[in-house]
């Protein structure tokens, strides 16, 4: 078969996927629907579905930021330093408390090796 003269013809009107998926994404798309099961006359179930497709920052405009304060989809919300204090888990307390007496410790010891220095003639500025 000979293909060597044909050229393939592409619409030009015609969206690919990439430029369908920016568009719903820059300005959403809503999906309703309501479902509702009856037996003589009586409900029996009735499923809203309300869905909407967007980017983040159409969502941020939008005023929707449920995913910042779900613990469940990401990470917990940021808490103002009195805040995270007052929630310390025990096991962090301590840690905290370690950090501090390690912090003190080190401290000490440099005060310790500045005096030493000192004493030593000659020494005096010299890091160890």
């Amino acid at each position: 078969m000979d293909t060597q003269g044909r050229s393939v013809i592409h619409s030009s009107n015609a969206s690919s996927l990439v430029d369908v998926l920016e568009r719903i994404l820059d300005k959403g798309l809503v999906v309703a629907g309501d479902i509702t099961l009856k037996i003589v006359d009586i409900e029996l179930l009735t499923i809203q579905i309300r869905l909407l497709v967007c980017s983040v920052d159409k969502a941020r405009e939008m005023g929707m930021n449920w995913w910042m304060t779900n613990a469940y989809a990401g990470t917990p919300p940021a808490l103002p330093a009195q805040g995270a204090a007052a929630l310390a888990l025990p096991a962090n307390a301590g840690a905290a408390a370690e950090v501090g007496e390690l912090a003190a410790r080190v401290s000490a010891l440099e005060g310790a090796l500045e005096r030493a220095l000192a004493a030593v003639p000659g020494a005096a500025g010299e890091a160890p």
